[in-house]
């Protein structure tokens, strides 16, 4: 099973976190809600928004290709980077991955799931 590491974010996981159970074909959001990161997910993964960007630091090249949608609302985040991606599209494959989450969101206030 691949890894995830997640790179500290101050509210989220001050320490950073290593996940090293990452079940393939589940998406980076699931995985980290899984394992109690509270990643914002507005629109319950349903690629409606951007609240679960995420920046694939590593090990990118193992994930499925962001569709036409999913790169029309990564327009929109907050902090894009080229190897940004909606944690909710973006689906682990078999190679660990570095993610980092960022700082804000698009979101005004927190929904708190």
């Amino acid at each position: 099973m691949p890894r995830i590491i997640v790179l500290p974010h101050a509210d989220l996981c001050p320490e950073g976190v290593v996940i090293d159970n990452a079940e393939p074909g589940q998406n980076i959001c699931q995985v980290l809600l899984d394992h109690d990161i509270e990643i914002e997910h507005a629109c319950e993964m349903s690629c409606a928004c951007t609240t679960c960007h995420c920046i694939v630091r590593e090990g990118g090249d193992s994930l499925n290709e962001a569709d036409e949608l999913e790169e029309d609302l990564l327009d929109k985040a907050w902090g894009l980077e080229a190897q940004s991606r909606l944690s909710c599209q973006a689906i682990v494959a078999d190679e660990d991955l570095v993610i980092d989450i960022p700082r804000y969101t698009i979101n005004h206030a927190r929904e708190h799931h």
